[in-house]
Order: structure tokens, then sequence, then C-alpha cells
């Protein structure tokens, strides 16, 4: 008897086009992307702002924007951004006119505006060297964890 999950992550009640690119064989779904991450996400892939605020039981903060880019890596899409006070923003990812946001949890029961956002460049992202770091640490895990899933 399988349990089935529940989700809290934004957009998790879509059904998706299944993905399966070689690099990430073993994810197809943005469920499948959010179980993975949930073993990866660390202290050293969080955002150094909020690194001393982040713990096991919020695993998804600080995480947003590498996680949103490794997602359109994966399932295509663009990446949009919630401005948030202070001047930041949240990133989420839109697949064939569907958000999802693998990393909403972090804001609890704050209800977050998903329409109308400026589309988010990889880009000026990346300028950010300790950023392009972290996103590829967050793939390096994800390609070792997809390697042991084939074992």
């Amino acid at each position: 008897m399988s349990l089935s999950l529940k989700y809290h992550f934004y957009g998790s009640e879509y059904e998706y086009t299944p993905a399966g690119i070689p690099a990430y064989p073993c994810i197809r779904t943005p469920q499948e992307l959010y179980d993975a991450l949930s073993e990866l996400w660390c202290a050293d892939t969080c955002a150094p702002r909020l690194r001393n605020d982040w713990t096991e039981e919020n695993k998804t903060l600080g995480q947003c924007s590498i996680t949103a880019f490794l997602a359109q890596d994966i399932f295509g899409g663009k990446v949009y951004g919630i401005l948030r006070p202070g001047g930041n923003y949240h990133c989420y990812n839109v697949v064939d006119d569907i958000a999802f946001d693998l990393t909403s949890e972090q804001f609890g029961d704050e209800i977050l505006n998903y329409e109308g956002n400026p589309e988010q460049v990889r880009k000026l992202h990346f300028a950010k060297e300790e950023k392009r770091l972290r996103y590829e640490l967050l793939k390096q895990k994800l390609a070792c964890f997809c390697k042991s899933k084939k074992n």
C-alpha cells in the first residue's frame, strides 16, 4: 500500500507534462523535483543573508532563485519574481501557463500574488557569484541524487 503524499508548495495540485532530461532522469514532475530537493537543500544552498535563519524545518528558506532556475532547466517555461519588502524578488516558475513555486512554504500562511510579476533573468541573478555557485552546487547535488537512484 502506497501512501499519497500531500504537497504544500504553490501549484502542487496541477498535473504536469513529464520532463525527464538526461542530466536528471529521476525527475519527471515538479513533485519529484520537490521530493529530491527536500533531501538536498541545506544551509550551503541558502541565500547568505538568510543562512542564520535556515533550519531543517524550513528547508525552502533562501532557496527560491536557484531552485526556480534549476526547475527551468528541467521543465522549461519562465521564471518570475514577486517583489518582497527590502527590494528582493521571490522567484517561481510558470510552465504552460501554470505557476508553481517549490519554495513557497518558507512564507508559512502568507498568500503570495502569482500574477502580473516581472520575468526574472538568469544572467542578472547569476551576476552575483555566490548565487551562481549555490546554483551550481544544487545542480551537482541533484545530479548525484539521480545517479544514486539508478543503482
